[in-house]
């Protein structure tokens, strides 16, 4: 009952010393598909589940992993609309704007977590930036439905040597750790990002991915 006294304001802190509707915004990613992100030596690979509710979804009409600029690429755990609405900013332009929706009147926090890949500096690059608006550099991570069970798969299969081809191997293999049902080409999506820019995978080129991965 004490936290629920504190559950509808953005800038009061509980007795316990939390921000409750931030809480509950990371709940709303917890509960996302899940999605994975790993940089690799010569690039970065993100990717997620992208099941849909009804079989007459028109699966490729919407995507999740989205092109930003010609070398940066985002996906995002929790809530959709909440994710395009942020889906045009950059890294720390989004999590300004995501702490401002901490502590501002009329609004709420953001249900959405982010990665953003890119290659700058002759190098890959990997950030998530979460409700809160804290963002972080990392090497391989996971967030969405069963993250912690994705994180501790990567914790054991990550490489700093790996290659990008074998960084999309264990992306799907992180996603397939918690995935419910078939994995096809259609109800994942897949996004690479090396010196030569950044793609999002055919479903014909996911397919062939699939075909390795037992």
């Amino acid at each position: 009952m004490a936290t629920e006294r504190y559950s509808f304001s953005l800038t009061t802190f509980s007795p316990s010393g939390k921000l409750v509707q931030i809480e509950y915004a990371l709940a709303a990613v917890a509960a996302g598909a899940p999605s994975v992100g790993i940089k690799a030596s010569n690039g970065v690979v993100i990717a997620t589940e992208n099941k849909h509710k009804s079989i007459l979804y028109d699966e490729h009409s919407v995507n999740k992993v989205e092109m930003i600029t010609s070398h940066i690429g985002m996906v995002y755990s929790g809530m959709g609309p909440d994710y395009r609405l942020l889906v045009k900013q950059l890294v720390q332009r989004v999590a300004a704007v995501m702490q401002e929706y901490t502590q501002s009147g009329g609004v709420r926090p953001f249900g959405v977590s982010l990665l953003v890949c890119g290659w700058d500096n002759n190098r890959p690059y990997l950030f998530q930036c979460d409700p809160s608006g804290a963002y972080f550099a990392w090497k391989a991570t996971a967030m969405g439905k069963n993250f912690i069970n994705g994180k501790t798969f990567l914790e054991k299969r990550y490489s700093e040597d790996l290659e990008l081809d074998d960084a999309v191997h264990t992306a799907i293999l992180t996603l397939k750790e918690s995935f419910e049902g078939q994995m096809t080409a259609d109800n994942i999506e897949v996004g690479i990002c090396d010196q030569t820019g950044f793609k999002r995978l055919d479903p014909s080129n996911v397919k062939d991915y699939l075909a390795n991965i037992p």
